[in-house]
């Protein structure tokens, strides 16, 4: 039963404030660099609906299917998540994304994500909005290992993007 609890309430709670929202997309940025879509899709309640650019992704078992084919194609994946805003049950975030595709061409994606969630801290709406540019390996900004950012990594205001 302690194990079927942790899986269905992730916290921080709703109502946000720019905190408790600021906490939850650092936590949302270092599960998805873990690249690692089991643990990526217990964030979503089990109906989550996504509008990933022009995907239109329901549940959770979508959603698993999606984050697989995802980091298949985009290989040595680094984001960075940035809250726009945030109220009551809802985050608004701004995030970039590094990586490349198997012939080694290199992007930036740019995008804006909207979030709805539920009392029990998964999130039951996703909306984000993607736009990929190719740019040179030699400007890659998003340089750390494998996995999470480091905290003393700059952000995107930071990095001035």
């Amino acid at each position: 039963p302690q194990f079927v609890v942790a899986m269905t309430r992730k916290p921080p709670f709703p109502p946000f404030t720019l905190e408790t929202a600021q906490q939850k997309a650092r936590m949302a940025e270092n599960a998805w660099n873990s690249k690692d879509p089991d643990k990526v899709s217990l964030a979503y309640t089990e109906d989550s609906f996504w509008r990933n650019r022009s995907e239109f992704i329901h549940g959770r078992a979508e959603i698993l299917a999606f984050l697989q084919r995802k980091w298949a194609k985009e290989l040595d994946y680094k984001l960075i998540k940035e809250v726009w805003a945030c109220s009551g049950n809802r985050i608004a975030v701004r995030f970039q994304y590094e990586w490349h595709d198997a012939e080694g061409q290199w992007f930036r994606a740019h995008g804006n994500e909207n979030w709805e969630f539920a009392e029990n801290g998964l999130m039951r709406r996703r909306e984000a909005s993607i736009n990929d540019v190719p740019i040179a390996e030699g400007d890659r900004l998003f340089t750390w290992g494998d996995g999470p950012r480091p905290d003393d990594f700059p952000g995107l205001t930071e990095l001035g993007l």
